[in-house]
């Protein structure tokens, strides 16, 4: 009978250390900051676990202090049955086999659930080895300074993206996926990437005259806004917009550029940053800017690049596709 006491005295401290070791491996693979989110997305689990893991010193201390405690409680248990040595040996075996490898591999894999789950119990550690954890914890506050929060550098969650697009699990879609890898690459890209160069942009002269024929050809390009520039493409005089020649009367008069309301715009470096060039639309106020290359102009780009470049994918405008289907339609005879 005495044997079967032991026994189970042995069985319920190494289930004790095995706790100890559980929470002690899970608690550190939970990370301060995302238990913050997902506490504010309203995880219960994640509620529980934020004021021990905030003040982790403390339960850390109270764990090892327990887990210490119930180890040499084991050791002297065994002892009273068996010599030195064997107690020893066996107490040893129990400990890392039972209470430290086989509890640290499960707790790992539920980290989160496993100590929302143990909570009460962690609390009452820490209550009872209150005495000598809390002075531990004012040192280590002291030694150590605050925790430093765990962020990810750009291409780091490129990494994390990618492999949310890789797994079935993952609650983000293919688009949602393609539109974070082109806001992430932003930055490293420059406006001179996507812009489109002066020899495929159209655009107009403050002396040019707006005939019948000028304006047929710009009905022709299919565009909300052209561009007006010097004839040596260093100065940019503003940006005229298609819906201000509606209420014009061009029958009756011929109008020069310079004569039209023109709205202002800014020469951009070449150089600029994609994720710059989201500022400089906003504070413009325009949705095409010209962009300068040794003091020349050599391109444009419109807030449309920039979107396409996050999307991944291009924008065609309505005129575009009647041109290519119109490109793509055989010639019919003329004698039909």
């Amino acid at each position: 009978m005495n044997g079967y006491m032991v026994a189970i005295e042995v069985f319920l401290l190494v289930l004790f250390s095995a706790l100890c070791s559980g929470l002690n491996i899970a608690l550190m693979s939970l990370h301060l900051g995302d238990l913050r989110r997902k506490a504010k997305l309203g995880n219960n689990y994640a509620k529980n676990v934020l004021p021990l893991r905030h003040n982790v010193n403390l339960t850390l201390a109270s764990i090892l202090i327990c887990n210490i405690a119930v180890i040499s409680t084991t050791s002297l248990v065994m002892k009273s049955i068996t010599s030195g040595l064997i107690a020893g040996i066996s107490s040893t075996l129990l400990i890392v086999i039972l209470g430290e490898i086989i509890p640290q591999v499960i707790f790992s894999r539920h980290a989160l659930q496993l100590t929302s789950l143990f909570s009460p119990i962690l609390k009452f550690m820490i209550l009872m080895t209150y005495p000598l954890s809390k002075p531990l914890q004012l040192v280590l506050d002291r030694m150590l300074g605050s925790e430093t929060p765990l962020l990810q550098s750009r291409h780091e969650l490129g990494i994390l993206i990618g492999e949310h697009a890789n797994s079935n699990k993952s609650e983000l879609d293919d688009d949602e996926v393609d539109i974070m890898r082109g806001a992430l690459q932003m930055s490293e890209k420059r406006v001179r990437d996507i812009m489109t160069p002066i020899k495929h942009t159209y655009w107009l002269s403050p002396q040019d005259r707006l005939t019948p024929e000028k304006i047929e050809e710009i009905k022709l390009q299919g565009r909300s806004r052209i561009p007006i520039f010097n004839s040596d493409l260093t100065l940019c005089y503003g940006i005229l917009l298609m819906k201000d020649l509606v209420d014009i009367n061009f029958d009756e008069n011929i109008y020069r550029i310079s004569d039209l309301p023109l709205y202002p715009t800014k020469l951009i470096g070449s150089m600029t940053a994609l994720d710059t060039m989201f500022r400089k639309f906003i504070d413009g106020g325009t949705h095409l800017i010209p962009i300068e290359k040794d003091n020349q102009i050599v391109g444009i780009v419109t807030i449309e690049d920039l979107i396409e470049e996050i999307f991944g994918h291009e924008i065609e405008y309505e005129t575009d596709r009647i041109r290519t289907s119109n490109n793509a339609r055989p010639k019919q005879s003329q004698n039909i």
